[in-house]
């Protein structure tokens, strides 16, 4: 519409407008930028306006300020001086912008006269700041002193002066010129006002120094001259009349000097300097200049250099893989010193001095090159060598001593290659050649290909912070030396050899038929299972049986040492220690598959009176707790094997019962257990420690070389290698990977929210709990305040469960539980389907609540605590169907139980450790489930077990971690921060 034409139309003129308006508000900011004629100062509400003049005084050249106008001719008078050390406050009515710009500076620069002295650079920028202005004089002129555009040249000429005396004098093309000391220097053209800096980067003291020359005889002339041209080449200096100039042009032979160099920043550097003779004339060659001066007592001599040869010399030298130096060392800057030290790793660095040394001395030599090696360098290689072992044992450990041979001389191979190892994440990655150092600056190479096996064993088995000569290892590392035997000298004894040599002709685990007395038909993966067991047997090991909870470990053990009493090989009695829960299970199946193992049971008191018949026995069966009390007798004899069922129970090395274990006697050890980890890698360490000691080095090592690194930061390499070490010690297979057949087990998190009340009760408890936790924390650390944090944690979670579980007062009259509410509509449902169900919560106390209203329904029940008696009967009346809910605590009935008759599993309050839910979860999903499995996890939203349920994932990825590679740890730690930030929720 026509109203629309109109405002677009308004709009592009205001847009005219405002585009003139911003041009010329630019080019007013632009104008005032320019040096202002004395016409056009602004001066404010005086007529007044501030004069720099420039003078030549006794004490120095300086700059005095007058306070001046302009008088009717259009010139300048010359005005009041004012101090400068008083002009902020004095001028502030006279002076415009751009002299309040710099005046508080100069004023604080004023001496004790109140005058400036030029000086250096600040006195050059002050100068050009007094030009910017356009007031700026030199003496008493009328005309303001200007910029010129170009630079100045100069010459020092030598001046007659009287007879035979010259003076050093100096010359420009202005014949009448002030020289003021700014840096860089500045003249003043006196006639014409013109400021000119000089062409040159000569300094004002030493040309004012020149100038100040005594006069010089004739005779010393030449000896004068030649002195300052030595020491400042900047220097334009007339060549006197009496000194001779002479230009070669030889050809330039390249010279190189080899020596060793140690300082602060280089250690043990070997360096080429290089120089170019022109005939007799060393000529360094830096800096680049075409021509090369060289002055004697009466001539000079310059030497036309042909750079372009110079520049092949230098690039044949980077070719070798030689670089310029950038170390400082006590060397003229114009020295080209060539070094590979810094450049590539030291492997790479001695492969190139090898081939200099070898290959290229030779051939710069045939090209005419000068070579000179220093006395102090004895950088040496040696060809001819080999690797011996020498082999002593003791037990059942061995000590291994790698030498480096050549000649008559022999060399600890480990501590020479230790610090090679640490630059190399593996010896896949090692170069072809491995140049050892057995003396100083003395090489030995040798050819990693070859050697590859040894270097192997060194980096998987040496311990990098140690330099021993010796490497200790035991039988379990037998299989590292197998590809060894062809590439070595074997020295001493031969047993580990013998062992490793089995190894390398081992063809796989061979199938072991079952023992005939066995009474069970073996799945598929447990005869597996049992010829792995026997593999390790054959290969004196030990090792850690990992299969998940419900798959037969019991059995498989069983099966196993069934079959070494049939082949004669049970000699001793075996010693099995496990938790009081799994007596009667171990005590009926060895009753059920293996009739052939006589079995003692060590329990009660009236175990003393056995003790003396368990050497008439195969087995022996005794429990955690028991061990310790009476592990003086079981000292006193060498077990066969001592078995550790749930093996996790030794899980923190510190606890007297598994320090009591490690010191059982036995020929083998084998540990039982689906979690060989549940928090942390000391855990793993722990169990291997018992089987195995020093197979993963002590506990600090460990925890440094590995838990460090891949807890902390989730290191995938390290995590690798530990996988790899345990990998031949470690069988472990899941439900999902072996029982096809079992039925599906699904898990479902049921949330739910808290009711005013209770809500109202959580946030007090978790406010106050969390002061009192930093509080704590404050005083003594995150690691020194567990105890805090855990107590506040428990609150946390009972108030979760039901506010009764709190003995406080304001919990007392709070009958609200959401989470009670929720399990009670989940128990209806349940009932309604037929289900079975299996109820876990870490309180007994909870679980007592659970009873009282699981009776107000008359729901069929029973309970299991550590408190219950009669246990086997409590199990016999769920699993008999007389019974539909089973309430347990999972302490007391995590492990040990075989309850397939159940189809439902409630975790009512989760823990914090994945492992020991899934344990529990196992008692009903396992061999012999014909059902599908439901779990359910009750939570509390937005509190504190959602943030255990995280947890969870944490610790299950660590765990994961042993079995895929660490594939799953990336951001997966876990520490005292953790514990804080579950205050939070």
């Amino acid at each position: 519409c026509k109203h629309a034409v109109a405002v677009c139309f308004q709009y592009q003129q205001d847009i005219g407008i405002r585009e003139k308006d911003y041009i010329e508000e630019w080019l007013n900011r632009v104008e005032r930028l320019a040096p202002k004629k004395l016409s056009e100062q602004e001066r404010l509400d005086s007529e007044f306006f501030l004069v720099y003049r420039i003078f030549e005084t006794p004490y120095g050249d300086d700059i005095n300020l007058y306070k001046s106008k302009l008088l009717k001719s259009g010139k300048v008078n010359r005005g009041a001086k004012i101090a400068i050390y008083n002009t902020p406050y004095n001028c502030r009515d006279y002076s415009d912008v751009r002299d309040k710009a710099f005046l508080p500076k100069l004023s604080s620069m004023a001496d004790i006269r109140g005058n400036y002295k030029f000086f250096a650079q600040n006195g050059y920028h002050v100068l050009h700041e007094c030009l910017k202005t356009g007031r700026c004089f030199f003496k008493d002129s009328v005309t303001p002193l200007t910029k010129a555009s170009e630079k100045i040249p100069y010459e020092i000429k030598w001046k007659k002066a009287k007879e035979k005396m010259f003076r050093l004098s100096f010359q420009s093309k202005i014949k009448d010129c002030f020289i003021v000391p700014t840096q860089p220097i500045t003249l003043i053209d006196k006639k014409n006002n013109l400021l000119y800096d000089l062409d040159s980067n000569i300094e004002y003291d030493l040309l004012q120094q020149i100038l100040k020359a005594p006069e010089i005889p004739s005779n010393q002339v030449n000896n004068v001259y030649q002195t300052l041209l030595k020491n400042f080449n900047q220097l334009e200096l007339e060549i006197p009349a009496t000194y001779k100039l002479k230009q070669i042009k030889p050809k330039p032979i390249p010279s190189l000097d080899i020596f060793y160099n140690s300082d602060e920043i280089a250690k043990d550097a070997y360096y080429l300097e290089l120089n170019f003779l022109y005939d007799e004339h060393k000529i360094k060659p830096f800096p680049r200049q075409e021509k090369y001066s060289i002055y004697t007592e009466n001539s000079k001599i310059e030497v036309v250099r042909d750079l372009q040869v110079e520049q092949a010399a230098i690039d044949t030298l980077n070719a070798f893989g030689f670089k310029a130096k950038t170390t400082n060392l006590d060397l003229s800057e114009s020295n080209l010193t060539l070094s590979i030290a810094g450049e590539t790793n030291q492997q790479e660095a001695l492969k190139k001095w090898q081939e200099f040394l070898e290959v290229h001395v030779e051939s710069l030599k045939s090209q005419g090159w000068q070579l000179d090696f220093h006395e102090d360098f004895n950088l040496e290689f040696n060809l001819d060598s080999y690797v011996e072992v020498e082999s002593e044992s003791n037990n059942d450990w061995f000590s291994l001593s790698f030498n480096v041979r050549f000649g008559d001389k022999s060399y600890p191979l480990a501590p020479l290659v230790s610090s090679i190892l640490e630059e190399f994440d593996d010896v896949e990655q090692l170069p072809e050649k491995l140049f050892v150092e057995c003396e100083q600056a003395q090489y030995v190479e040798l050819k990693t290909k070859e050697i590859q096996p040894v270097l192997k064993t060194l980096f998987e088995l040496f311990d990098r912070k140690q330099a021993d000569e010796s490497l200790k290892i035991s039988s379990f590392d037998a299989h590292m030396l197998a590809d060894m035997d062809d590439l070595v000298q074997w020295k001493g004894n031969k047993e580990i050899l013998k062992l490793s040599k089995k190894l390398k002709d081992f063809a796989g685990i061979q199938h072991v038929k079952p023992p005939k007395a066995l009474k069970l038909e073996l799945r598929d993966y447990q005869q597996q299972g049992l010829n792995w067991l026997q593999f390790l047997h054959e290969f004196k090991f030990s090792g850690i049986l990992a299969d998940d909870m419900g798959l037969g470990k019991t059995a498989q053990t069983l099966a196993h040492l069934s079959k070494l009493k049939e082949l004669g090989k049970l000699n001793k009695p075996v010693l099995i220690v496990v938790p009081t829960s799994l007596i009667a299970n171990w005590r009926n199946e060895v009753k059920k598959f293996t009739p052939n193992l006589k079995l003692i049971t060590l329990y009660g008191i009236e175990r003393k009176d056995k003790f003396v018949k368990v050497n008439d026995y195969d087995l022996i069966l005794t429990t955690y707790n028991l061990v310790g009390n009476d592990v003086e007798v079981h000292q006193k004899r060498k077990h066969s094997y001592v078995v550790l069922d749930e093996a996790q129970k030794i899980k923190n090395p510190k606890t007297k019962m598994a320090r009591v274990i490690c010191t059982l006697k036995s020929d083998y050890r084998l540990a039982l257990t689906g979690t060989p980890i549940e928090n942390h890698l000391g855990e793993l360490w722990s169990i291997f420690n018992f089987l195995m000691p020093g197979f993963l080095h002590n506990q600090k090592l460990f925890n440094e070389y590995y838990r460090k690194p891949i807890e902390n930061e989730f290191d995938s390499q390290m995590q690798k290698q530990l996988n790899k070490r345990i990998k031949p010690f470690v069988l472990r297979r899941t439900k999902e990977d072996v029982l096809t057949e079992l039925p599906t087990k699904t898990e479902i998190i049921k949330l739910t929210q808290f009711e005013n009340k209770q809500s109202k009760l959580y946030e007090t408890i978790r406010i106050a709990m969390q002061k009192k936790v930093r509080d704590a924390v404050a005083k003594k650390g995150v690691n020194r305040s567990h105890i805090h944090i855990l107590d506040a944690l428990l609150k946390l979670r009972q108030v979760c469960c039901d506010p009764s579980l709190l003995k406080l007062k304001e919990a007392k009259n709070i009958k609200e539980s959401a989470k009670l509410e929720l399990f009670l509509d989940l128990i209806d449902e349940l009932m309604e389907e037929g289900r079975k169900v299996l109820v876990f919560s870490q309180f007994t106390s909870m679980l007592a609540i659970l009873e009282r209203e699981i009776k107000k329904k008359n729901i069929s029940y029973v309970k299991l605590t550590g408190a219950s008696t009669k246990r086997d009967k409590i199990i016999d009346k769920f699993t008999q169907g007389k019974a539909d809910v089973f309430l347990i605590s999972l302490k007391a009935g995590g492990v040990g139980l075989n309850l397939v008759e159940a189809d439902t599993v409630i975790h009512y309050d989760p823990w914090w450790n994945p492992a020991v839910e899934n344990q529990a979860t196992d008692r009903t999903h396992r061999i012999g489930q014909d059902k599908k499995v439901f779990v359910y996890k009750l939570i509390i939203e937005n509190s504190i077990e959602q943030k255990i349920i995280e947890l969870q994932q944490k610790k299950k990825a660590l765990q994961d971690g042993i079995y895929d590679n660490g594939n799953k740890l990336e951001d997966k730690k876990f520490d005292g921060k953790d514990l804080m930030d579950l205050l939070q929720s």
